[in-house]
C-alpha cells in the first residue's frame, strides 16, 4: 500500500478510500493508494507550519548544502527512480532519466539561492536616508501535479520553494504516486529537517484542503485548463497566491524553405514521445504551401511505419514510445481518433490498428496522423494528450500565423525554417509564451522560467528561474534614517525638528 510521507517518515493513511495502481504497459494492478481524508492533510499542514518556524530562520547557505547533497543522491539514485517512473507512466526508461535531468537542472538553479534571494539596496534615496528590499519566504505552500511528469514537475517547484524558507506540501498524481516518496526519502538522507517537504496522497478532497486552508500560502500546479482555471479561481478565493498551468495545443509552423527531414525527425519526437502525454508536445503542424505540406506528410507516414511501440522498461533494445497511462485515457485518444475521422480529417496513419494495441492488455496506442485538419474539428481545437498528430494546411505565412494566434491555448510553438527574417517575425508576432526556431520542444532551462499565455496560464508568474523564486517569496521594503549620534554632533536633539502634514517625498 503506497503511503504519505508526513514529518520525515511514512505515514499509512487511515482513509477508507483507495484505488488500484496500474502498470500501463501490461494492464496488471501493482500496488494499491489510499487517498488521504482532509484530517491527515490537514495534518501535514500543521506540521509544515511548524517546521516553516525554524526553517525559515536557517541561512540561505544552509539551505543551499542540503539540496547539493539532495543533487548529489539523485544522480547516485537516477536508474531506480526512472524505473519507478517507467513502471508507474509508461515512459519509456530513457525518457524517465530525460525527465530526471531537467528536474535536477532546478535543483542545481537552486542551489545558488544565497545570490537569488539577496533583495537590493540603495544608498541615499534621500539625504541620510537608505532604502533596501527583503524577499522573505511565504510560510506553507503546495504544489499538486501531474501524472505524465512524477519527478520532472514536483522539482520544478519544490526545491525552490524551499531553499527560499519555505516548507512544501506536494499532492502528486495518485495515477503514479511513487516516485515523489522516493524523492521525499533523498531529500531525508540530504538532511532536510523534519516537516520541510512533505507528501500527501488524495484526490480532490485532498486538493480542496490545501486551497482551503488559510495556514497553506500559496499553490502551485500543472494540469488540464478545466482544472487549473477552478485551482486558480478557488485558491483566490481563500486568498492564497495561485499559479495554474494549463492545457496546450502547440503548433509547428514548416515553411517552404526548411529543412524537411530535420523537420520530420523533430516532429516524430515532438508528437509522440512519451506517447504525446507531454504539455509541451507539438500536436499539430501547420505547413506553408502544398508542395511541403504533401511532403511532410509523406515522409511522416513513411517514419510511422518504423516507430517501436511497446513496454518502456526492461528491454534490451529500447521502444521509441510506450503505453498511454490509463485504460479510460486510451479510450479517450481512441474517441478522439473515431471523433477526427467523423468530422472529415484524412486518417493517413491510424494508431488504433497497431497490432500491439489489439492483442496486448496494456494500454497502448499507436502513433496516429491525421492530414487536411480545419480549425473547426474538435481534434484541432481540444487538448488530446496522445499520440495523435494533426497537418494542417495554409496558403501563406500570414495565414499560417493567424492560425496559431487564433488558437485559446499560447503554452509552446516552433518554426522550422531557414530564413532569419521570417524567425524574427515570428518569434516577435505570435501569441505563445514558449517559442523554438528550428526547435521543436522549446522547454527553457531552469535559470529562465516556463510558462505559456492565453488558457495555458492562470497567473501573473510562470514556473522556476527567476519567476519562480519571486513566486514563493514577498517583497519587504525597508526605508532607514538614523538621527545623528551624540558622538557625531555633541546633540541629543532631533533630527525631526517638526511635524509635517505632507505627503512624505525624499529630499
Amino acid at each position: 500500500m503506497i503511503c504519505n510521507f508526513i514529518n520525515n517518515q511514512s505515514v499509512e493513511s487511515h482513509s477508507e478510500r483507495q484505488q488500484p495502481v496500474y502498470d500501463p504497459a501490461t494492464g496488471e494492478i501493482q500496488n494499491h493508494v489510499k487517498l488521504s481524508a482532509k484530517a491527515e492533510v490537514e495534518l501535514a499542514i500543521q506540521v509544515a507550519d511548524k517546521a516553516f518556524k525554524t526553517w525559515s530562520t536557517i541561512t540561505p547557505l544552509n539551505r543551499s548544502r542540503v539540496l547539493f547533497r539532495f543533487k548529489a543522491l539523485l544522480e547516485e539514485n537516477r536508474n531506480e527512480l526512472a524505473e519507478i517512473i517507467s513502471r508507474e507512466h509508461g515512459k519509456v526508461f530513457s525518457d524517465a532519466l530525460g525527465e530526471i535531468t531537467r528536474g535536477l537542472e532546478v535543483v542545481e538553479f537552486a542551489c545558488g539561492i544565497p545570490h537569488l534571494q539577496k533583495g537590493e539596496h540603495s544608498l541615499n534615496v534621500g539625504t541620510g536616508v537608505d532604502s533596501h528590499s527583503l524577499m522573505m519566504p511565504l510560510g506553507v505552500v503546495a504544489g499538486i501535479s501531474p501524472f505524465n511528469f512524477p519527478v520532472m514537475v514536483p522539482m520544478w517547484m519544490f526545491p525552490i520553494a524551499i531553499a527560499t524558507g519555505n516548507t512544501f506540501i506536494l499532492k502528486p498524481s495518485e495515477k503514479n504516486p511513487s516516485a515523489p516518496l522516493f524523492l521525499a526519502k533523498l531529500l531525508k538522507q540530504a538532511g532536510l529537517p523534519d516537516g520541510v517537504f512533505n507528501v500527501v496522497q488524495g484526490d480532490k478532497e485532498a486538493v480542496d484542503t490545501l486551497l482551503q486552508d488559510e495556514r497553506v500560502q500559496a499553490v502551485s500546479f500543472v494540469g488540464s485548463t478545466p482544472i487549473a482555471e477552478y485551482i486558480y479561481s478557488e485558491g483566490a478565493k481563500y486568498g492564497k497566491r495561485v499559479q495554474a498551468l494549463g492545457g496546450a495545443k502547440n503548433h509547428m509552423l514548416v515553411m517552404p524553405d526548411a529543412d524537411m527531414n530535420g523537420a520530420v525527425n523533430a516532429l516524430m519526437g515532438a508528437a509522440y514521445g512519451a506517447a504525446g502525454e507531454r504539455c509541451m508536445a507539438i500536436s499539430v503542424a501547420v505547413t506553408v504551401g502544398e508542395e511541403t505540406g504533401d511532403a511532410l506528410v509523406r515522409l511522416l507516414q513513411d517514419k510511422l511505419a518504423t516507430l517501436k511501440v511497446g513496454q518502456g522498461y526492461g528491454q534490451e533494445i529500447e521502444n521509441d514510445m510506450g503505453p498511454l497511462i490509463t485504460k479510460e485515457h486510451k479510450q479517450k485518444v481512441s474517441g478522439y481518433i473515431q471523433q477526427g475521422v467523423d468530422e472529415g480529417a484524412t486518417l493517413v496513419v491510424d494508431g488504433r490498428e497497431l497490432p500491439l494495441a489489439k492483442s496486448s492488455d496494456g494500454y497502448f496506442v499507436g502513433g496516429t496522423l491525421f492530414d487536411n485538419v480545419t480549425t473547426e474539428m474538435t481534434i484541432y481545437k481540444e487538448e488530446i494528450f496522445g499520440p495523435v498528430l494533426c497537418v494542417l494546411r495554409a496558403d501563406n505565412y500570414q495565414q499560417a500565423l493567424k492560425i496559431i494566434n487564433d488558437h485559446e491555448y499560447g503554452n509552446g510553438t516552433a518554426i522550422f525554417t531557414a530564413d532569419g527574417d521570417a524567425a524574427r517575425d515570428f518569434t516577435s508576432k505570435v501569441q505563445v509564451g514558449m517559442v523554438g526556431v528550428n526547435v521543436p520542444i522549446p522547454v527553457p532551462m531552469a535559470f529562465h522560467s516556463f510558462g505559456g499565455w492565453k488558457r495555458s496560464l492562470f497567473g501573473p508568474l510562470h514556473m522556476h528561474g527567476p519567476d519562480g523564486v519571486r513566486f514563493f517569496t514577498r517583497m519587504k521594503a525597508i526605508t532607514t534614517r538614523w538621527p545623528e549620534s551624540d558622538i557625531k554632533s555633541g546633540s541629543k536633539e532631533s533630527t525631526q525638528t517638526q511635524a509635517e502634514f505632507v505627503m512624505p517625498t525624499m529630499k
